[in-house]
């Protein structure tokens, strides 16, 4: 009988070479799939009684592996997405396994066999001209730290950035010349160039040059005590712009405002200004079309003016008449041509 394969050290090698070595992915992805890991040998101790130093790989079967996912929802209540998070770890940690052990290939394929739950996209949340116009009307700009949250605001409509995203960006990554631009350090450790309004570079030329440090490693955005802004302080700096934005238009106050939401009103807008699809995606550092296509779906008034262009004016009478012509017309050139 062959021996066990240990699971342990291939969870080592996947985090170590794979994860951070081969894909090089970001450091919230990696916790990601290390926190989706504890669950998983977690779940096998408590419910396998196997403690994780003992567990193979032959005992991580398919089963398992959809027990796990019953597990998840049932005592966890975690949700369809929660659980495909779970899951595309387990189908990555397969492949690794398969490529380096092939004697384990075809329990690998099993394993990635198991598919992922269908999951229901909500719409899109984006906000309206006027709506994005109250948000940035809100700060003071005679304060420091209003001056700070309009051009963070500014930022964040202007280029799409994610809040991990600004949160990192630094004094360097800006070029605020003519034509202005940022270079952004996105998903997968993957930058994208995207170019500034004329506006933003001279806000955010005014932000930097108000600081004595003008090291280009210094990041763009702090806070009141001169550190970097976290993504968990750009989340709460725009929550709380948003709740006051709501007196000057109480629309707001439906909406869940978030530096996301700023990044689909980026998106929607350029869409509405007529920016191909294409460069929407680079512009938003999408791997897939898919995902930017989304936006399409969500914007009600391009779909009218598109059922406006294809709109039937003539009565069903004339369009029947019509069709019938033709099809004779066919018939007889048809019958002609024998």
């Amino acid at each position: 009988m062959p021996e066990p394969h240990l699971l342990g050290p291939y969870v080592r090698r996947f985090l170590l070479e794979h994860v951070v070595a081969e894909r090089n992915l970001s450091r919230n992805t990696q916790r990601s799939y290390r926190d989706a890991i504890r669950v998983f040998l977690r779940f096998m101790t408590d419910c396998h009684r196997i403690d994780p130093v003992d567990l193979t790989v032959e005992q991580v079967t398919a089963e398992v592996v959809r027990d796990f996912l019953t597990h998840l929802k049932k005592e966890r209540h975690n949700a369809a997405t929660t659980l495909n998070q779970r899951l595309t770890m387990i189908h990555s940690l397969c492949r690794f396994i398969g490529r380096q052990a092939p004697e384990l290939v075809e329990l690998a394929a099993q394993l990635q066999a198991v598919p992922l739950r269908r999951v229901d996209h909500p719409t899109v949340p984006y906000l309206e001209k006027a709506e994005i116009d109250a948000l940035l009307a809100t700060p003071d700009r005679e304060r420091p730290q209003g001056q700070r949250d309009y051009a963070l605001l500014l930022f964040l409509y202007n280029s799409g950035a994610r809040a991990d995203e600004a949160a990192h960006l630094t004094q360097g990554a800006l070029d605020l010349g003519q034509p202005a631009s940022v270079r952004i350090l996105g998903k997968g450790r993957k930058t994208r160039l995207c170019p500034l309004w004329d506006h933003t570079a001279q806000v955010l030329r005014t932000l930097v040059g108000n600081r004595l440090d003008g090291s280009p490693d210094v990041p763009v955005f702090l806070n009141i005590r001169g550190q970097p802004l976290t993504r968990f302080g750009i989340h709460t700096a725009v929550e709380r712009i948003a709740a006051r934005a709501t007196m000057r238009v109480p629309s707001l106050k439906s909406k869940r405002v978030s530096p996301h939401t700023l990044r689909h009103t980026s998106a929607v807008h350029l869409l509405r200004a007529g920016v191909d699809i294409n460069t929407i995606r680079a512009w938003l550092g999408h791997v897939s079309l898919a995902t930017t296509n989304r936006y399409a779906e969500v914007d009600l008034e391009m779909k009218a003016k598109a059922l406006a262009a294809c709109a039937i004016t003539g009565t069903d009478r004339e369009i029947n008449q019509s069709a019938a012509r033709r099809e004779q017309s066919n018939l007889m050139s048809f019958l002609a041509s024998l």
